[in-house]
């Protein structure tokens, strides 16, 4: 069949005319029009280091534009997340000292728990203040448990851990709490943990289908990692199944997480997809640090366009279902849309 203008169409059964899919892409105006996916600043959140010990912002060099910022910075910092309309922010801490339980982590004066009172008094009404809940940034050994007599992870042992570093997030004003450590149990332990306390409010995001990730180094210079090896032991492997990680959504979603998380995003969006299928609470997934570098790389270097590569990314995210996108390119996609 041919168009008035000579071009073909796509001839239909019946009375119908030519369809020609390309009528709707032909300005910006209809392409935004049909648009099936969209990105919007409330969705996104905003990981943030801060570091104990320091009087200045401290630039992360395998992270281009990312700091250590002092407690000061990181809350004009989360004033600029308001002003953007950011959905969240989740904190990392950076301490001076570390030992073999992580003492740092449920220290009340600790960096973490000091930097999270700030941020929430200023603003939490506004912002979601989220706080990592895991023991890698604060052990000497860089684990994200505590570590038995063979140099394993203590599986139930960290799970009291985790509770103690619970208890001090809410405490001082988390909102919600990532556990991102990957012990079974966690997210029933420290449900129960908060509940006895009185934090029935407090929402756990789980990390339920993370993944020992080669793209984890950017992060681990962030956060000064003391870890020797790897956690391949505790973290799914990237050549487990959709059934592995549907699995372990279902048993945190049964111990009260309200929401779930993929880690990383970008290889993993058919886990994504799959979990979205099935969650019966919202879905995160976390685009983490080799992501971000490696797009700002080869940016920095002329092979691709920033800004578009960045929306591309953070499109396929979402198109695969995640509700909720932690990326360190939050406020600078923010400010585009």
């Amino acid at each position: 069949m041919t168009s008035p203008h000579g071009s073909s169409g796509v001839a239909l059964p019946g009375s119908f005319p030519a369809v020609r899919p390309r009528r709707l892409r032909t300005t910006p105006a209809l392409r935004r029009l049909v648009a099936a996916t969209r990105l919007h600043p409330a969705e996104l959140v905003l990981p943030v280091f801060v570091r104990e010990g320091i009087d200045a912002p401290v630039p992360v060099a395998a992270m281009p534009g990312v700091v250590q910022h002092t407690v000061e910075s990181l809350v004009a910092e989360a004033h600029r997340c308001v002003e953007a309309g950011l959905g969240g922010i989740m904190l990392f801490g950076v301490p001076l000292v570390k030992d073999a339980r992580g003492s740092g982590g449920d220290d009340p004066d600790g960096v973490l728990n000091v930097a999270t009172r700030a941020v929430a008094d200023a603003v939490g009404d506004d912002l979601v203040v989220m706080t990592d809940l895991c023991l890698d940034e604060f052990t000497d050994h860089g684990h994200c448990g505590v570590l038995d007599a063979r140099g394993r992870v203590d599986n139930d042992a960290t799970l009291e851990r985790y509770a103690d570093l619970a208890l001090a997030q809410a405490a001082a004003g988390s909102a919600m709490l990532g556990l991102s450590g990957m012990m079974d149990g966690q997210v029933g332990w420290v449900r129960a943990a908060l509940d006895a306390a009185g934090f029935t409010d407090v929402a756990l995001l789980a990390y339920a289908a993370k993944y020992t990730s080669g793209l984890y180094g950017p992060f681990r210079e962030a956060v000064a990692s003391s870890l020797v090896g790897d956690r391949a032991a505790y973290q799914q492997d990237p050549a487990g199944g959709v059934a592995e990680a549907v699995r372990e959504v279902a048993l945190d979603v049964a111990e009260g997480a309200d929401l779930v998380m993929v880690k990383p995003a970008g290889p993993h969006l058919d886990i994504v997809a799959a979990v979205a299928a099935m969650s019966p609470v919202p879905v995160a997934a976390y685009q983490i640090s080799g992501e971000y570098s490696q797009i700002v790389a080869a940016a920095d270097r002329g092979w691709i366009d920033r800004d578009r590569v960045v929306r591309e990314s953070l499109l396929g995210i979402r198109r695969a279902g995640a509700q909720v996108i932690l990326t360190y390119f939050a406020l600078e996609v923010a400010h585009s849309l």
